[in-house]
C-alpha cells in the first residue's frame, strides 16, 4: 500500500479563527490538485499562540472545526489530519489534534499531553490524558503534537502497538530547527516507522517559526523538506519499506521492556 500525502506549511493570523479557516479553506483547495489521500495541517492553525484570549476566541467542544474538516474532506474525498486547535470544554481548554476521514467521519481527537512551559502552555492548557492511536485505510497510526516528539517513550508506546506513521503537527521556533531535525529523524529511526511531521511558518508577536515540515522515511531518510515560508509539501509513503526495516532490523522482537 502507497500514500500521497500533502503538508500544508502555512503561517497563522494570530488570534483570529475567521481569517485562518479561510486560509485554511484555501490550501486545502490547493492540496488536492495534486490528488493526496492524507493533507495534514499544523499545530493551532485557528488561533496561533494566542493563548491569553483562548477564552474568547477557542472553539466550543471544537464543533466548528470538525463541521469544517468532515466539509472538506468529503468535498475532496481525503482524510485530513487537522492539526490541532484550541478545544475549549467544560474543564478547559485542551490543544486538540483532530483526524477526519475522507468519507466525512470523525476518527480521533488527541489532545497535547505534553504542555511546553517555556511558551506558557501550562497556564493556558490542560494535558491530555489519551493516547494517539487511530487506523486510516486499515493502517495503524498516531498523532502527536509538537514538543510530544521530545518524550520518545511516548512515540514508542504507539510503535509498540503497531504504528507505522507518526503524524507531527506543530508551531516549532526558528532558534531551534537543529533539534527539530533531529528529533524527528531520530523518531522515524528508532520506530522504523514513516514521520510526517507539518510545522508552520511565519511569525507572532513573539516567535519566529522554523517551516522545515519534512516527511521521512522508516530509515531516517528525508523523503521530501520544506523552506521557511508558506509551502505545500509532498511526498509518498510505501507501507513496504517499513515491513523491510522492521524485518531487517528486529527492534521490536529484541525489546526487553520489564527492564524499562
Amino acid at each position: 500500500m502507497k500514500w500521497k500525502i500533502a503538508c500544508i506549511q502555512m503561517d497563522i493570523a494570530f488570534g483570529q479563527p475567521d481569517i485562518n479557516f479561510q486560509v485554511a479553506e484555501q490550501w486545502l483547495e490547493k492540496a488536492t490538485r495534486s490528488e493526496p489521500d492524507i493533507v495534514i495541517l499544523p499545530e493551532l492553525w485557528t488561533t496561533g499562540y494566542d493563548l491569553t484570549r483562548l477564552n474568547e476566541i477557542a472553539d466550543q467542544e471544537a464543533e466548528k472545526t470538525i463541521e469544517f474538516l468532515k466539509t472538506q474532506a468529503q468535498k475532496h474525498q481525503i482524510h485530513i489530519i487537522g492539526g490541532s486547535i484550541a478545544k475549549k470544554t467544560s474543564k478547559g481548554i485542551y490543544n486538540t489534534m483532530i483526524i477526519i476521514d475522507k468519507h466525512g467521519n470523525l476518527i480521533k481527537e488527541y489532545d497535547k499531553l505534553h504542555l511546553f512551559q517555556l511558551m506558557d502552555e501550562h497556564h493556558f492548557l490542560q494535558p491530555g490524558e489519551k493516547d494517539g492511536l487511530f487506523t486510516l485505510d486499515e493502517k495503524i497510526c498516531a498523532g502527536f503534537i509538537c514538543y510530544d516528539i521530545r518524550f520518545p517513550e511516548w512515540q514508542r508506546a504507539h510503535t509498540a502497538q503497531g504504528a507505522e506513521v507518526l503524524f507531527v503537527t506543530a508551531e516549532w521556533p526558528k532558534p531551534r530547527l537543529d533539534h527539530w531535525r533531529a528529533l524527528l529523524i531520530s523518531r522515524a529511526i528508532e520506530n522504523q516507522a514513516y514521520v510526517v511531521a507539518v510545522n508552520r511558518s511565519g511569525s507572532d508577536v513573539n516567535n519566529t517559526f522554523a517551516g522545515h515540515s519534512l516527511i521521512i522515511d522508516p530509515w531516517g531518510n528525508l523523503i521530501s523538506e520544506a523552506g521557511e515560508g508558506n509551502e505545500l509539501l509532498t511526498g509518498t509513503l510505501d507501507f513496504n519499506k517499513v515491513t523491510e526495516a522492521r524485518n531487517k532490523i528486529p527492534v521490536f522482537e529484541d525489546r526487553r521492556p520489564d527492564f524499562y
